[in-house]
């Protein structure tokens, strides 16, 4: 008989690559897991992870129970599914993936509030890259996913994955004070040719929309700092460095020397929650997502313009005082 937690560690390895990542996704030691991989190995008689330098690869029998695995977990989470359903509470636990800025801009306020709401409800929160978490829910390594898409990359929403809008997140373009755009009210796209950029690294869609944007307006774009976190992309501007553009969503305040600027039309980045479909009823579920979008416009109207900015902002010449329109998405 084989026994469900080890198949539930071998097809963690399997969605997370090494050992200490599933670990962290079932919230076990890496010396557990790897205990529970060594008695499956025991009990079917069968490699099933080899080394591989500093890291392991599954076997092709590996693989075979791995199929086993997601079959078993998928029937278990049904049957988890229908208990939860007749009870009408959210209860249990529920493993949530969001991308950074609402790992801190949005799901603070919303897992307080479920633990306040749901004492039975036990919400675990990870960061993962938004590319990356809707596949990790496909596969069932997590229970919810907060992601979020541009125009120029919808998100994908394979077979088996449900989707519901959370809200649209507002972004501005960061400069330097004194900066020859600091005092507009908007800037449009077709001017900020001969800029230095300070931007997210080549394959974030902050960076590709940034390469085909301004090389659509005409400018080839010279990005001469790059980082992953949206806090150093802050402060490289703040020392003069360039310029970036920037979401509001777990931006927080700007520092000094810092004046944001909307752009025309402003780009708009949606968010959404996904879950897998055989999860779609579960209390937990449908509670989470009624949270997550319930909270939003009040997160939205937190992380609007700053004073900073209405303070420099002087008319655009030959424009209303109304300011940009804003574009369901750039």
């Amino acid at each position: 008989m084989l026994d469900l937690q080890r198949l539930r560690a071998l097809h963690a390895v399997s969605v997370h690559g090494t050992v200490g990542a599933a670990a962290a996704s079932l919230g076990f030691t890496p010396s557990a897991v790897s205990q529970q991989i060594a008695k499956l190995e025991r009990e079917t008689r069968t490699v099933l992870l080899e080394r591989e330098g500093r890291g392991v690869r599954l076997t092709d029998e590996a693989w075979q129970l791995v199929d086993t695995a997601a079959e078993l977990l998928a029937i278990v989470e049904r049957a988890e599914t229908r208990l939860e359903e007749r009870r009408g509470v959210p209860a249990g636990r529920l493993t949530i993936a969001a991308f950074a800025s609402a790992a801190r801009g949005l799901l603070p306020s919303v897992l307080a509030d479920l633990a306040v709401r749901h004492p039975a409800l036990d919400a675990r929160l990870t960061e993962v890259d938004p590319h990356l978490s809707v596949d990790l829910v496909a596969k069932g390594a997590v229970d919810l996913v907060v992601a979020h898409d541009w125009d120029i990359a919808p998100l994908p929403a394979p077979d088996g994955v449900e989707q519901a809008p959370i809200g649209e997140d507002l972004c501005d373009l960061l400069v330097p004070e004194g900066h020859r755009l600091a005092g507009r009210t908007a800037v449009r796209r077709a001017e900020l040719g001969g800029e230095r950029w300070i931007c997210q690294p080549p394959g974030r869609v902050c960076h590709d929309w940034l390469m085909r944007t301004l090389r659509g307006a005409g400018h080839e774009p010279d990005i001469v700092h790059q980082a992953d976190e949206n806090p150093t992309l802050v402060a490289l501007v703040a020392a003069g460095l360039g310029v970036a553009l920037i979401p509001r969503l777990g931006r927080g305040p700007l520092p000094a020397g810092v004046v944001e600027v909307p752009l025309d039309p402003m780009p708009v980045r949606r968010l959404y929650a996904l879950w897998r479909t055989g999860a779609a009823r579960r209390p937990a579920i449908a509670e989470t997502v009624r949270t997550l979008r319930a909270h939003w416009p009040t997160v939205a109207a937190r992380t609007g313009p700053t004073r900073q900015a209405a303070a420099h902002a002087r008319p655009h010449p030959g424009r209303t005082s109304d300011g940009p329109h804003r574009a369901s998405a750039f």
